[in-house]
């Protein structure tokens, strides 16, 4: 079934474009929806708009560029990844969530333990090992994982999970772009009736956004 008619998705189901609508069906009907799609389109917000009507706790999962060097910056696993995380917590504060109250970190010992938290943030880099279930999970910036890093996590995933990979073609930030693994994967779910593959056009931070978008 879609999002159903009289579900407001946090205000901003009478304002979906045709495309964001069928990413979010496809969210609510599918185990996975990828996304190709640029920045300002709503990706990431509806992602996690849809996480929370599921009801399944959220991992969301980042690819950091640097990753040889993340493991050696000081802090904790936490206060490395923090500056990954915005996106997420940009989204949860658009569906009225306060990141702080609801993501898991080990300064958030309270709202762990009294099952206040429904959301975990990780980096692929500390995800090795991670048996996956029964959650909604959003891998983001897709574009900059590699084959080998994508196929590490998605085969780590089981069948009663919602899985949301999010990224843009247009943006990879890795050395080599070849490297990515996210148009493989693009092509290797494409038959698969488990599957939908969907694009976002419209940047709604504006006309300069938009216009900036377009010099390639």
């Amino acid at each position: 079934m879609p999002l159903p008619k009289d579900n407001l998705l946090f205000g901003y189901a009478n304002k979906l474009t045709n495309e964001q609508k069928e990413y979010v069906d496809s969210i609510i009907d599918n185990q996975l929806t990828i996304v190709n799609a640029r920045s300002g389109t709503g990706k990431t917000t509806l992602a996690v708009a849809c996480a929370k009507i599921i009801g399944k706790d959220l991992l969301y999962v980042f690819s950091p560029v640097e990753e040889n060097s993340l493991g050696f910056t000081p802090g904790s696993v936490e206060e490395k990844e923090m500056k990954y995380i915005q996106p997420l917590k940009d989204a949860l504060i658009e569906i009225n969530e306060h990141p702080d109250k609801v993501i898991a970190t080990e300064e958030n010992v309270e709202n762990v333990k009294n099952g206040n938290t429904w959301v975990e943030a990780k980096s692929h880099v500390f995800a090795r090992g991670t048996n996956i279930k029964n959650k909604t999970v959003i891998l983001d910036e897709v574009q900059n994982f590699t084959k080998s890093e994508l196929r590490k996590l998605l085969t780590r995933i089981h069948d009663d999970c919602t899985v949301i990979m999010i990224g843009h073609t247009g943006q990879i930030d890795l050395e080599r772009i070849q490297d990515s693994g996210f148009l493989p994967y693009i092509e290797h779910f494409k038959n698969k009736d488990y599957a939908h593959t969907c694009e976002l056009s419209w940047n709604f931070r504006g006309r300069l956004a938009n216009d900036a978008d377009e010099l390639i």
